[in-house]
């Protein structure tokens, strides 16, 4: 027990360590402020460096990644009927694709799956 615990002090010890000197090295200089900006060519810029971003596209982009990440929970589910009870198979499977077409229900309802209105 004492071991155990000498192990856990140690790897907090360590962990805040590494915690601190991360944040001491990391600190920016004027130097990098001026290296991190978009013209080190000494011409004053005509317009902004920064173009506003498409939050539509970022929707999108969101939606595709969470649906995504679905599809690839949908995938075992093949794999598992053969080994799991069907009945309890049938339960999990129908409830997770109801959650999932309520989703999309929801996104088609509020108008984020279309491309451009």
């Amino acid at each position: 027990m004492l071991m155990t615990n000498w192990i856990v002090f140690m790897v907090i010890l360590l962990s805040i360590i590494i915690m601190m000197l991360a944040t001491m090295l990391s600190k920016k200089s004027i130097e990098d402020r001026e290296k991190s900006s978009p013209f080190e060519c000494g011409f004053d810029p005509k317009s902004s460096a920064r173009l506003p971003f498409s939050l539509r596209f970022f929707l999108i982009a969101v939606i595709f990644l969470i649906f995504d990440v679905e599809i690839a929970l949908l995938l075992p589910m093949t794999i598992i009927m053969t080994t799991s009870s069907i009945m309890l198979w049938t339960i999990i499977s129908s409830t997770f694709l109801i959650i999932l077409l309520t989703g999309i229900y929801h996104e088609w309802n509020q108008g984020s799956l279309e491309w451009a209105t």
